[in-house]
């Protein structure tokens, strides 16, 4: 079977630990002693330097590290008008765990493309390396401008139907979905919290007190996805990662998949699932049944959340019990750690040593289950 476009045996969810010199530098933005263009060349800097990194240590789905963002979603959606950021968003090291909060305020808009720099930025950093990766940009999922609020985070005078609120919401990810295409790139991965937290029961309970249909709001989810997707040119791969939470080595949410498997696996119009499955909070692998012959799933069993080292024998049966439900067995799967090792600034609570130690083992493991082509 062929992978879809970016997608490889080891692959990963996007964000690196940040080293202390983008931390110094958003703490001095913070504290107004340097500003957003010196800040901008530490980035860069730091972006270069990961690319590398990821490259040297065996990974060919390439990342900016998500080195620009102090969390994985805001600082993509505060970009669009419409949306407000309620709090700070450069909050760093803090004491306790205070997300800011997110409202709509009036129509959506996409005035410029979001992310298309920093794609020309690390494309152009891979090309320096040899040109042997695959450039993959990290969104959030749109799901993210609803769930947490709701009905009342989104301005009834802007909006006094929603219809036209996920009407607008798929509009503007259209646009620039748009314009990373013309930039060039053919790989992008939605980061969805919300598809995950529903299979939680707590957090459904949670949803049904803000008048939600939990029967219901699986497919206007996917639904809202295939639209935000539904202009894509068909070169260009979608991927969707499934987070319960991931904050210096905590998570939100748990429970298994069998909640949305099938608006999940049958509705969603996307090429590749990157799903947690790192310990028993994700539930067993059941839900993989439902696994179109055509898309593959990108099985996050090892954890980027604890410190040691995965038990590779315990990796390697984990796999070979996803491939016993898997329509076309190993064929339709792939390894990564089950999120990101920084969703948020903050980072989780290991060391760059130890990241980049789990991803050789990861490299390692792949290359031993499915040869050392990575992209077969």
């Amino acid at each position: 079977m062929v992978l879809p476009y970016g997608v490889y045996r080891a692959d990963h969810v996007g964000s690196f630990l940040r080293p202390s010199s983008v931390l110094d530098a958003r703490e001095a933005v913070a504290n107004k002693t340097s500003g957003m263009e010196e800040l901008r060349k530490v980035e860069d800097k730091a972006v270069a330097d990961v690319a590398t990194k990821q490259i040297a240590n065996g990974l060919r789905s390439i990342t900016d590290g998500e080195y620009r963002r102090a969390y994985f979603h805001l600082d993509f959606l505060q970009h669009l008008s419409g949306i407000e950021i309620k709090g700070q968003t450069g909050m760093i090291r803090p004491h306790g765990f205070s997300p800011p909060v997110l409202a709509v305020t009036g129509k959506l808009g996409h005035p410029k493309s979001i992310q298309v720099e920093d794609f020309k930025f690390l494309e152009q950093t891979i090309k320096d390396n040899g040109g042997a990766a695959t450039t993959k940009v990290c969104i959030p999922s749109p799901t993210m401008v609803h769930f947490r609020g709701g009905r009342a985070s989104i301005d009834i005078e802007a909006y006094p139907d929603l219809d036209p609120f996920f009407d607008d919401l798929a509009r503007v990810y259209q646009e620039e979905l748009a314009s990373l295409y013309a930039a060039g790139c053919r790989f992008v991965q939605l980061d969805d919290t919300n598809l995950a937290y529903l299979c939680d029961p707590d957090m459904r309970a949670q949803a049904a007190s803000r008048n939600e249909d939990l029967a219901t709001l699986p497919r206007k989810y996917a639904a809202l996805i295939n639209a935000a997707i539904s202009k894509r040119p068909a070169d260009m791969t979608i991927g969707i990662h499934l987070c319960r939470g991931n904050y210096r080595s905590k998570w939100f949410a748990s429970g298994g998949y069998e909640p949305v498997a099938e608006v999940l696996f049958k509705e969603l119009a996307v090429d590749a699932y990157f799903l947690e499955y790192d310990d028993a909070r994700s539930g067993d692998f059941a839900p993989l049944r439902h696994l179109p012959a055509n898309k593959v799933v990108v099985l996050g069993l090892m954890s980027s959340k604890m410190s040691g080292l995965d038990d590779k024998a315990q990796i390697v049966e984990r796999l070979r019990q996803a491939a016993e439900v898997a329509p076309r067995g190993l064929e339709q799967l792939c390894l990564s750690h089950q999120c990101g090792f920084s969703s948020t600034v903050e980072g989780n609570e290991l060391s760059e040593e130890e990241q980049w130690a789990k991803v050789r083992l990861e490299v390692e493991i792949a290359k031993e289950i499915w040869g050392e082509d990575l992209s077969q």
